[in-house]
């Protein structure tokens, strides 16, 4: 085909080979052309995050030992995929090693390494843990940027430190010049709600705005999921809704319609729950059937017999079943 047999040409092809999870032909491949064609520095990264997408941690690492005597030092990303495998298999014990490793070797870890390492250890509820590692990076020196403290507000907030959470976005965020973007907001307005301070949750919604962002679905659905647990709020869900449809011109998903019939129906609302399946339905956004099932139950124990036919209807007509 007139190609030019080069390492760009044999990366391309071994790259393909490994995101196809083919990575036994891919090194098939590599021992027949490496003789003739010189390997670099990605040619081996292709090999190391081939070896990790398949969890053969022990090969990527023979890689890394095999770059290194071809004269071609590991980068942080090298070291960073390998990171990333063994938080997924939650050996945290061989990323410390591996981390460790990458020091003794002159190649320190970026604001990307740990991230992922702390945001990884937070999902298994390793918080503390999570937490030092945030303290090792800022002692190394390197500069958190929005990612990584948006991933230390979620952090915080899950593990009831609030109030360093909220110094995070208030204070330390501007004083190192990070900027806030939309999931930053979004994960503090999570965060409020999650511990019930729906006023704290709406000046953050409100903020928003004034830096001239625009909210997403995101922004709501907690705000929505508080003031529905709380009777007499039916005035600021119905604000907020208006807010998010005819203010930022936003549609509701099925998460969103799922949550606020729920929470209707919890609340003794069957009415407007109703109206909104009604909704629902009418824009061909299926219900869930447990949706279905509880404004059945809610709307059978109010005698709502209209309604009852319409919801039997409908979960007739597709095939939902009780």
């Amino acid at each position: 085909m007139g190609l030019e047999r080069n390492t760009e040409m044999m990366n391309i092809l071994l790259d393909v080979l490994c995101k196809e999870r083919r990575i036994e032909v891919a090194r098939e491949v590599f021992v027949i052309l490496s003789p003739h064609i010189q390997p670099d520095a990605y040619t081996f990264n292709i090999f190391v995050h081939g070896w990790c997408s398949v969890r053969r941690i022990d090969e990527a690492m023979w890689t890394i030992e095999e770059m290194k005597s071809q004269g071609l030092l590991p980068s942080v990303i090298t070291y960073t995929t390998v990171l990333e495998a063994h938080c997924k298999q939650r050996n945290f014990r061989m990323v410390y090693e591996v981390l460790d490793s990458m020091g003794c070797q002159g190649c320190h870890p970026n604001v990307i390494t740990y991230t992922m390492i702390m945001a990884s250890l937070a999902k298994c509820e390793r918080f503390e843990e999570a937490l030092s590692v945030s303290h090792r990076m800022k002692s190394s020196g390197c500069k958190p940027d929005t990612l990584f403290y948006n991933s230390l507000i979620n952090l915080l907030g899950k593990s009831s430190h609030m109030f360093e959470a909220s110094q995070v976005f208030r204070v330390e965020m501007p004083l190192n010049g990070v900027s806030r973007n939309l999931v930053t907001y979004n994960t503090m307005i999570s965060m409020f709600c999650s511990y019930g301070q729906g006023d704290d949750a709406l000046n953050v919604l409100n903020e928003i705005e004034a830096q001239s962002l625009k909210p997403d679905i995101q922004s709501y659905r907690p705000l929505l999921k508080l003031f529905l647990s709380r009777r007499g709020q039916d005035d600021t869900v119905r604000h907020l809704l208006n807010e998010l449809t005819s203010k930022h011109n936003l549609g509701l998903d099925l998460n969103t319609y799922t949550l606020l019939i729920h929470g209707l129906c919890r609340v003794g609302d069957t009415e407007w729950a109703y109206q909104l399946f009604d909704e629902m339905v009418g824009i061909e956004i299926a219900p869930r059937s447990k949706t279905c099932e509880l404004l059945l139950t809610e709307a059978q124990r109010k005698n709502m017999d209209v309604y009852v036919e319409r919801i039997r209807n409908y979960m007739n007509c597709f095939g939902v079943s009780v």
